[in-house]
This record gives C-alpha cells, sequence and structure tokens, in this order.
C-alpha cells in the first residue's frame, strides 16, 4: 500500500483529483468507482475546475441508502447531481447509482452487479473509510458479504451520518451497497481519509492484518491500493 500523507484537506483533495485526471488521461473511456460523504467533495470540486473530459467515462457509485427517494436532498444520487454530474460533460446514461427506489432490492443488487461486469469492472475505485472502518456500506461484523447487497446499518453510521439529516429519526437504517469483492475487483484503489475522527480506523488499515471488524482492512490483499490522507489522521 502506498500511503501519501497531506498537509491538509485541501491538498488531499486535489491530489485525489490527480489520481483521477491520470487515470482519464491515460484511459478515455474508463470505468470509475465513486465514493459520496464529505470526504471525496473536494476532490469533486477540483475535478470541475480542471475541466476534465468525461464524456467516454463510466461511473459506479458505492451506495445508496435505501429506501429513500432520489429526489431527497440526503439521498446520494441527490448528492451526486449536486457535487459531481451537474459540473462536469459525463453523460446521464454512464452514470450508475444503486437504485434506492427499487421495489426489490435484493433484485437491484444483481442488477448492480452484473452492470459493472458487463461493462468490463472498475478501473480505479474512490473509496473513503467510515470511523469504524466501514468501506462503502460494508460494516464490521463476524462475515463480510462478497457481492452488491441490502445491509442493516451500524448504530455508530447512523450516528456519524445523522449530521446530514434534521434528525437521527430520519436516517435510513438500510442501504444497498457494493460488496467487498466487488470494490476488491477494482484495478486500483484510491482511499481517501481526513480528520482526526478517522485516526483509529486508519491505524487498524495500516496494521496490514485482515479483520472483518474493520472492513477497510481488506484492502491490505489489494495489489494496487493508494492512502491519501492528511496529518491528523497520522497524528502529525
Amino acid at each position: 500500500m502506498r500511503i501519501i500523507v497531506c498537509d491538509n484537506y485541501d491538498e488531499m483533495s486535489r491530489l485525489a483529483a490527480e489520481f483521477v485526471k491520470s487515470q482519464i488521461i491515460m484511459k478515455p473511456n474508463c470505468v470509475l468507482g465513486l465514493a459520496t460523504g464529505s470526504t471525496p467533495v473536494g476532490m469533486y470540486k477540483t475535478l470541475a475546475e480542471i475541466k476534465l473530459d468525461f464524456s467516454g467515462v463510466t461511473s459506479f457509485n458505492l451506495d445508496d441508502y435505501y429506501p429513500i427517494e432520489r429526489a431527497n436532498p440526503q439521498g446520494y444520487f441527490y448528492f451526486m447531481k449536486e457535487h459531481f454530474y451537474s459540473k462536469v460533460n459525463i453523460k446521464g446514461e454512464n452514470t450508475f447509482i444503486p437504485n434506492s427506489e427499487a421495489k426489490d432490492a435484493n433484485a437491484e443488487c444483481e442488477k448492480y452487479e452484473k452492470t459493472i461486469t458487463e461493462k468490463g469492472g472498475i478501473d480505479l475505485q474512490i473509496l473513503g473509510i467510515g470511523q469504524n472502518g466501514h468501506i462503502a456500506f460494508n460494516e464490521p461484523g463476524d462475515e463480510l458479504t462478497a457481492d452488491t447487497h441490502v445491509v442493516d446499518l451500524a448504530e455508530n453510521t447512523i450516528d456519524a451520518n445523522s449530521r446530514f439529516f434534521d434528525n437521527r429519526s430520519q436516517v435510513p437504517t438500510q442501504a444497498l451497497t457494493m460488496g467487498v469483492a466487488t470494490i476488491m475487483k477494482a484495478r486500483k484503489i484510491v482511499i481517501l481519509a481526513s480528520g482526526a475522527g478517522k485516526a483509529a480506523a486508519v491505524k487498524s488499515l495500516l496494521k496490514n492484518k485482515v479483520n472483518t471488524q474493520v472492513p477497510a482492512t481488506m484492502l491490505c490483499m489489494h495489489p494496487d491500493v493508494t492512502l491519501i490522507c492528511d496529518k491528523e489522521v497520522m497524528g502529525k
């Protein structure tokens, strides 16, 4: 695992955008795996500012709450449109997010997994990391699910995400998420971490020991992972 420690969040965001830029220049029709949450917002802002050509790019988002209306500002469909899709020339038909309004959640997960395969798999996956070590919405547990699936959100994940809602009771208790195996199939992975609140999770990741109670440690088995973080995460 390559580790890059940046001075601050802005530097981390700019460097992450450079990784995406390099991928698109190298392969204009690449498939990107994208993340939501506060961590990648700066990266998306930078990508919009540098005027890259996304016309040939396909993107798959890691996850979304379930159920939640796509018009809901706290949903990830709305998030991606607000922070990224509306600011670059990526084609709508080439953007994929698990359908948070699907009547059959399990069928939606199977369809999503199949679509990723049909598009040739993910070239570059952008990840964040939860305070409890989750990646996407793969929560700590004795077992982890391989493929895209429905997951019950952990209480501390609900607590952490409640800041985006008017109150905790509005936070959905389930999500549709790529599984660990789906993420691990990406050819390259960049994981972003910012702030002291992520320090414990990153410390566990860097021990280079796989532990299902810290799902991010699965990344230790991937051949091409880059951690981009700020000094706060590293306790500096």
